[in-house]
């Protein structure tokens, strides 16, 4: 057996770490890139979603490499995820790759130990102690990764020297992948946020602040949002992206004795505008801008093309009480570098003038 996935940021990297020491054959398709795109448009449906197209095309490269049994979210909620693993599926077999589909139940009622009996499924059933202490390691590079991810976000706006805060991201991606224990992993992560934190600049630089909200995947992957976040630092921005996959994962695979999370609370925000799930993450998307409108000084809603969920919350947004600009960016294969710079820069621009406005009143 050899297993491959989709990429989604840098989620491979926890997933190699349990692989690796569960013994288990694990190709990492290239990142996304032009052709991992055009794969998945020339042998997608027509009208599906970018998050489709690209991890069809992701399909694809694992099959190339040689991988047998792929590994793909799905869900049994209200979004056409649930179709993607079957869809997927039959579109590898009729080009000629022999390939199972191994589902990742996202909205599993089981939850974690849903996701703990197929890992050890895969593993040819390897010992608990075992798969538990991988998916721990597993874990902890999942946190470390967002950690850094977080100061990397406050330090693209105030660096001393544009750029830095990225490489040091991506030097700090390298190492924690490469780290094969503890001691290593708490090293990376301890030695690169003081460099990230000596690398800004003293004073007191007030940054605007926008939030990011929208589908998961488009949220989550880069090449999809044509690198929305770096842009924004370029900009004089800090982000606050509401989605990190570890708190996902917290929320979303452990249970929660202590009464109301994180998505409980956001869900309750949005109950005047939307009394109920709407499917993928559009009750999510209205929610965050009802519950943080008054940290943000604006708010970019970014959702795939078509994705019903999402064009639900981006009609609703207009219509909250709450007095705070959003930009909704609609990604797919269609979407231009430059279209988008020129709308990222009107908009900071309007909140630099609102911002300005507000100080004078």
């Amino acid at each position: 057996m050899r297993i491959g996935m989709p990429h989604m940021g840098n989620l491979y990297i926890p997933f190699k770490a349990l692989f690796q020491r569960l013994n288990i054959d694990f190709v990492i398709p290239p990142v996304n890139n032009q052709r991992t795109l055009s794969l998945g448009v020339r042998y997608s449906p027509e009208g599906m979603c970018i998050p489709f197209k690209l991890t069809m095309g992701n399909l694809i490269e694992a099959a190339e490499l040689g991988a047998d049994t792929l590994l793909m979210p799905a869900g049994s909620g209200i979004c056409r995820l649930g179709y993607y693993a079957k869809t997927q599926e039959h579109i590898l077999h009729d080009l000629g790759y022999d390939a199972e589909i191994v589902c990742l139940g996202v909205s599993s009622q089981r939850k974690l130990f849903g996701l703990l009996e197929m890992i050890k499924r895969l593993s040819n059933n390897a010992p608990w102690a075992k798969i538990i202490s991988a998916f721990r390691f597993g874990l902890a590079k999942l946190n470390a990764m967002d950690r850094i991810e977080r100061v990397v976000q406050k330090a693209r706006p105030v660096e001393q020297v544009k750029g830095t805060a990225n490489r040091l991201f991506a030097q700090a991606i390298k190492a924690i992948d490469q780290a094969d224990d503890y001691g290593t992993l708490k090293r990376v992560q301890r030695d690169y946020l003081d460099q990230l934190n000596q690398a800004t600049r003293n004073g007191n630089t007030q940054p605007l602040i926008v939030g990011i909200t929208g589908e998961f995947y488009v949220l989550l992957e880069p090449f999809s949002n044509l690198d929305v976040e770096k842009e924004l630092g370029k900009l004089g921005v800090e982000v606050r992206r509401t989605t990190f996959i570890s708190e996902w994962t917290k929320f979303s695979l452990f249970l929660n004795p202590l009464g109301m999370n994180e998505k409980d609370r956001i869900h309750k925000a949005a109950l005047p505008y939307l009394k109920r799930d709407i499917g993928g993450d559009g009750w999510e998307s209205v929610g965050e801008k009802v519950l943080h409108a008054k940290e943000y000084d604006g708010l970019i809603h970014l959702a795939p093309f078509t994705c019903m969920p999402e064009i639900v919350a981006q009609n609703i947004m207009p219509s909250t009480k709450e007095n705070i600009p959003v930009l909704t960016i609609l990604c797919d294969e269609q979407l231009g570098k430059p279209g988008m710079l020129t709308r990222l820069e009107a908009f900071v621009d309007l909140l630099k003038h609102r911002r300005r406005a507000k100080v004078k009143t």
